[in-house]
């Protein structure tokens, strides 16, 4: 698997992962080195860890604590993964304490207060952002202990079946977020009932379909607001919020910040970040 790592500091190491796997290629046993937020951008992937089962799509985290082994599978989706992972310098670690049990090694749903970040820390490893990459991710991962507070989420309890089922159904909704959805739409498309749709996925991957919806686009969005040149309301629009205020809430909700202030710390004004960490 291709990682070039993007940054090396006194408290942090950013890599890049790209993984090609699909589900005819044998998993394999690997081994966390140190505390790590790896933030997955793109595609799907199983993750199992401490006799516990994760399916892992966009928006998602995994979480690693050193010397816990893990295995990563691709039964459901041949397209590949993407994550940028943030590794914890062990001075770092010792620096939060006792908030470092936070880290303990599983994976989370995809949280709107955790996934802006990620979007600003790809925008910061793309270049697309003045802010520091080593500085967004100390804000990951504060934001994440405060957020978490150790409570990972729990493995689904669920078939194979239903799995690749609630995997694809996120993928769809990744790639159709823009458009109206609803409940209905997406259980049609998954070939399931409401009903049992809305279970399956939600114990499958932690979040309901909504949920799921509405995270898919902020994240789209924070990556657009990362350019300054597009309208705050266009990028609602296009994302598919229909109405203006309810983007700029429920964004700020997520972020902690407006969109047009997440738009400043993207460019290197950073007071609104380093006010929200320092309450935290």
């Amino acid at each position: 698997m291709p990682v070039t790592n993007l940054l090396r500091s006194a408290s942090l190491v950013v890599d890049d992962y790209r993984c090609d796997a699909g589900p005819d290629d044998r998993p394999f046993t690997e081994l966390h080195g140190d505390h790590s937020i790896s933030y997955v951008r793109r595609g799907s992937f199983g993750y199992r860890a401490n006799g516990e089962s994760f399916e892992l799509v966009a928006g998602s985290f995994v979480i690693g604590r050193p010397g816990d082994e893990y295995v990563c599978t691709h039964d459901h989706h041949a397209g590949g993964d993407e994550c940028l992972s943030i590794h914890l310098t062990p001075e770092m670690a010792d620096g939060l304490g006792r908030r470092a049990r936070a880290f303990r090694t599983g994976a989370l749903p995809p949280l709107p207060e955790l996934m802006v970040l990620g979007e600003l820390a790809q925008a910061a490893a793309d270049g697309r952002s003045d802010v520091g990459l080593d500085e967004v991710g100390v804000w990951l991962a504060a934001r994440f202990v405060d957020v978490v507070a150790g409570e990972a989420r729990r493995a689904a309890d669920a078939a194979a079946r239903d799995r690749r089922r609630a995997v694809d159904a996120a993928l769809w909704l990744d790639a159709h977020c823009h458009e109206p959805i609803n409940l209905e739409r997406a259980a049609t498309q998954a070939g399931l009932s409401a009903f049992h749709f809305l279970r399956v996925f939600s114990r499958v991957l932690g979040v309901t379909p909504h949920q799921y919806l509405v995270r898919a686009r902020l994240r789209r969005a924070a990556r657009l607001l990362c350019d300054a040149s597009r309208p705050v309301t266009d990028i609602a629009f296009e994302v598919g919020f229909n109405d203006l205020s309810n983007f700029v809430r429920t964004f700020h909700r997520a972020a902690g910040v407006s969109p047009r202030g997440f738009r400043r710390a993207a460019r290197g004004e950073k007071k609104e970040f380093q006010k929200r960490i320092g309450r935290s």
